[in-house]
């Protein structure tokens, strides 16, 4: 009986121990004896089904952002050239292209050479867009606007993939690209967002010509952060006029 206590007792953890468990919401340091206890599995259930229902859900300017956001932000929706889910699953490479409605429409409301152009892509979870786009988006819009740059109008790319950016650089020649996006869901969170960020994109760039900016949700890099962070790492890729592994962010806070 004593045997069995053990397995099933809450462990005293050391205070550096609680410390860690409660700055990250990864679930290190759990309960366990030969198996996960019964709460701990219907959690982990739970976050993988959460997972799965990011992915697959489809994601629909009009329905998951708010009206009053929408209209505000003046935003668009358009698609790459992926034609369903299953195929954006399956094709990546179609969602690194815009579809010719998409560059028409684009190439009509958006001019040309901004300084800062700012997309949002569903990616691979239309949640991480609904719940921190709404937020983030305002934020970055005047600290851009602060620093006296110019920004294009911005759109929603539905089925989207990082690699547009490339496209849609040399669609509109931005000096700085920002695409916000969705990411890969995991058991820890299923509303994750990022920003990659590009100086002049064009075809033929690279991972390694981006810089990205990850984890932005409620229990990761705030959405503040997030603001301040991006703003800073535009206004260096201004000022050295480079991206991409070359390019280190400098935001107070940050360990190297």
């Amino acid at each position: 009986m004593d045997d069995d206590r053990h397995l099933t007792s809450t462990p005293a953890w050391p205070e550096i121990v609680r410390k860690i468990r409660a700055s990250t919401p990864a679930r290190i340091f759990v309960q366990r004896g030969s198996s996960y206890t019964t709460q701990m599995q219907l959690e982990l259930r739970a976050s993988h089904a959460q997972a799965v229902d990011a992915v697959w859900t489809e994601f629909d300017l009009q329905n998951d952002l708010p009206p009053d956001f929408v209209a505000q932000s003046n935003l668009f929706q358009v698609s790459s050239q992926v034609q369903s889910k299953s195929q954006f699953l399956l094709r990546p490479d179609l969602g690194r292209k815009l579809s010719e409605a998409a560059r028409s429409l684009i190439a009509q409301r958006c001019p040309k050479s901004p300084d800062i152009q700012i997309v949002i892509g569903d990616g691979l979870s239309a949640a991480a867009v609904s719940e921190q786009v709404p937020s983030l988006f305002p934020l970055l819009q005047q600290q851009f606007r602060t620093n006296g740059w110019s920004l294009g109008p911005s759109f929603v790319v539905r089925y989207c993939r990082v690699g547009i950016i490339n496209d849609i650089g040399d669609l509109l020649a931005p000096r700085v690209l920002v695409l916000l996006i969705g990411e890969r869901p995991g058991l820890a969170t299923a509303a994750s967002l990022s920003a990659y960020m590009a100086y002049c994109p064009v075809s033929g760039h690279t991972d390694a010509d981006r810089n990205l900016i990850s984890n932005i949700h409620a229990h990761g890099v705030s959405v503040q952060d997030a603001a301040n962070r991006i703003t800073n790492l535009a206004s260096r890729m201004m000022a050295l006029k480079r991206s991409g592994t070359t390019l280190k962010e400098q935001s107070p806070g940050l360990l190297y």
